[in-house]
């Protein structure tokens, strides 16, 4: 039987004091929430609109929930009520649909843009350049419900620690970027999440001060 309150007390000892986990809850059940929850954690990562709905009228209203998966278009309109932060901002296109709904409620999600470091073709984001003319184009200055605060990426899933190191530095690098050509007087734009079960260690040696951790708490996923 998995001890989650233990795993989660594991990671949490694990990581330095002002790392933000997020909890990956994402196909575990309410049940699973509620005994992390019980355990401190406050901040949950889910990746489909329906599941979310669901969790978050099951669940205190305390939680900060966090949309990590690949977010379309139509499905904005559904969790823009409920989120407190998309980590997956990958167009132009999305922050303006994002502000379009966070308007309708008087509402400011926070959002990370999502870049892409690693050669895997399964892996989604803006490519450095992409970014880089996202933000020089200057559209999202005009956003009143949405906030950026940082970048989120996904290394490739591999045993070559170095590998994986390097690809988290050229995301820290990036950021460093960033942050001194748009936002160097914003302190909101701080968050840097990269770092899942398998590789929150190395991440954390790289610049990450977010990680998302699922498996390692909640056990494998059941589908």
């Amino acid at each position: 039987m998995i001890d989650i309150a233990s795993n989660l007390h594991a990671i949490l000892q694990d990581i330095p004091e002002g790392t933000k986990l997020v909890a990956v809850s994402k196909f575990h059940s309410v049940a699973a929430i509620q005994e992390a929850y019980r355990a401190g954690q406050r901040i949950f990562g889910e990746s489909r609109e329906q599941e979310l709905r669901q969790k978050v009228h099951a669940l205190p209203e305390d939680i900060e929930w966090h949309y990590i998966g690949h977010l379309q278009t139509n499905k904005v309109k559904y969790i823009v009520p409920y989120i407190y932060m998309v980590e997956s901002v990958d167009s132009m296109k999305l922050l303006e649909e994002l502000e379009k709904q966070a308007a309708k409620i008087d509402k400011t999600v926070k959002v990370l843009l999502e870049i892409k470091v690693s050669a895997e073709e399964t892996k989604s984001g803006l490519t450095l350049e992409t970014c880089r003319t996202l933000l020089a184009d200057g559209g999202w200055r005009s956003l009143r419900h949405v906030e950026i605060c940082g970048l989120m990426t996904i290394a490739s899933n591999t045993d070559d620690e170095r590998q994986v190191a390097s690809e988290f530095d050229v995301a820290d690098r990036f950021f460093a970027e960033v942050k001194k050509a748009y936002f160097a007087d914003v302190a909101s734009f701080c968050e840097k999440s990269w770092g899942m079960s398998y590789d929150y260690r190395t991440a954390l040696l790289h610049g990450s001060n977010m990680i998302r951790v699922g498996t390692s708490i909640f056990g494998e996923r059941i589908y």
